[in-house]
C-alpha cells in the first residue's frame, strides 16, 4: 500500500516544513541569538506562513532539537541492529552523525529554551541506546575498553566546531577530520584516557535554561 500524494496546499505545507527546518538549523547554529524573521527569510517563505507553524521562537527550536534527537537515534538503533561486521557499523555511524550535524545543535542551542517533557522521555530513551551500542561494541572486542559514550559525544561535538566555506566543504572536513579519532578509539587502543570521561548528568544539564540555573 503506498501512500496517497498530498494535496496541493499540504505538499506546499510541508514543502514550507522543509525549508523552515533546514534554515533555521543553518540560522540558529551559526547565531543562536538570531530573530525568527532571520529564518524565514532564508527559508524564503512569508513570516505569517512561518508563524502559523511556529507560533513562537522556542517552538521553533523545541522542533529542531526534537527533529535531530530522533534522527541520532534512528543512527544509533540502525547501528545496534547492524549484524555486519561491528567496526565497520561504527565507523558508519560516527560517519553518518557527522554528516546529520546533530551535534551542533547541541553545541549552540542547549540551554537556550525551555524543552518539552517529551525531549526530556526521548532524551532517555536516546541515553538507553547510546548505552546499548557501547555494550554491543565493548562485547564485540572492537572499541577500546576505556572509551565511554560521552568520549564518542565530545568527539562529534569538537568536529562540530569546523567550518569552512560552504556546507559540502565543512562535512568534507568534518568526515576527514572524524578519521583519526576512529583510529585512536579501535581496540585494543593505546595508553589509558587521562581523566575521566564526561558524564550523563554533565550533558543533561547543559539543557536547563541558563536563567533557570541562577
Amino acid at each position: 500500500m503506498t501512500d496517497k500524494p498530498l494535496s496541493g496546499r499540504k505538499a506546499q505545507a510541508a514543502r514550507n516544513d522543509k525549508l523552515i527546518l533546514e534554515a533555521a538549523h543553518e540560522v540558529f547554529t551559526t547565531d543562536p541569538a538570531a530573530p525568527i524573521a532571520e529564518v524565514a527569510k532564508r527559508a524564503g517563505v512569508g513570516i505569517s506562513a512561518l508563524y502559523r507553524r511556529y507560533p513562537s521562537k522556542e517552538d521553533l527550536l523545541r522542533k529542531l532539537c526534537s527533529d535531530g534527537l530522533a534522527r541520532h537515534m534512528e543512527l544509533v538503533q540502525e547501528a545496534i541492529d547492524d549484524d555486519g561486521d561491528p567496526w565497520g557499523a561504527f565507523c558508519a555511524f560516527m560517519r553518518a552523525v557527522v554528516a546529520a550535524d546533530t551535534a551542533s545543535i547541541t553545541v549552540k542551542l542547549a540551554g537556550t529554551f525551555t524543552p518539552s517533557p517529551e525531549m526530556f522521555a526521548a532524551a532517555v530513551e536516546g541515553d538507553r541506546l547510546n548505552h546499548l551500542l557501547m555494550e554491543k561494541l565493548h562485547g564485540a572486542g572492537v572499541l577500546r575498553p576505556d572509551a565511554r559514550i560521552g568520549d564518542l559525544i565530545m568527539i562529534t561535538e569538537s568536529l562540530a566546531s569546523i567550518s569552512i566555506g560552504d556546507h559540502d566543504r565543512t562535512t568534507e572536513l568534518r568526515l576527514r577530520s572524524l578519521e583519526l579519532p576512529l583510529q585512536a578509539l579501535r581496540a585494543p587502543g593505546g595508553d589509558p584516557l587521562p581523566g575521566r570521561a564526561v558524564e550523563d548528568q554533565e550533558m543533561g544539564v547543559r539543557w536547563i535554561p541558563k536563567d533557570a540555573k541562577a
